[in-house]
């Protein structure tokens, strides 16, 4: 089978790469470009462990074809804080204990990323609503809820 060559901007950093079409974009991070932080979870879509950001948005890189972000910008987990200067909603993450096995953190830091830039919510029931796709085995739930209005409270502050 041919390659596709794609042209895609992988946090801020401008990627050629030549991939399989049927390669998801979840593989082309982990395997072809090494950023493993992006978790493999149950990729079928099911679980929310990969949530990276196209062009701003969330979704789920499992069910992401790699050939559908040729000329966009995606990014993951290692392109949003460092280990200098974390992400306001890693250092919440932290403050308010919201994770526990880190299967699912960088999916739900993620997720939660994205939704702070979204609009149409309010409350703790819209938080648990509209990350109801990032599912977590430990059931931090209302930890990861109390991470994502605390970094909305701050930002409101």
């Amino acid at each position: 089978m041919s390659h596709l060559p794609l042209s895609v901007t992988v946090n801020g950093e401008q990627q050629s790469v030549d991939v399989d079409p049927r390669r998801s974009l979840l593989d082309m991070l982990r395997e072809t470009l090494g950023l493993t932080g992006t978790q493999k979870g149950c990729d079928q879509g099911a679980c929310g462990a990969c949530t990276v950001h196209v062009d701003g948005r969330r979704v789920l890189s499992c069910l992401t074809l790699a050939a559908q972000v040729d000329g966009r910008e995606v990014t993951t987990i290692e392109g949003i804080g460092t280990a200098e200067s974390l992400h306001p909603v890693q250092q919440a993450f932290i403050d308010c204990d919201a994770f526990q096995c880190g299967a699912c953190t960088a999916g739900q830091v993620m997720s939660a990323a994205a939704l702070l830039e979204e609009d149409g919510w309010e409350t703790a029931d819209d938080v648990r609503e509209l990350m109801s796709g990032n599912l977590c085995r430990c059931g931090a739930y209302p930890r990861i809820v109390d991470a994502v209005l605390s970094v909305r409270d701050a930002r409101e502050a």
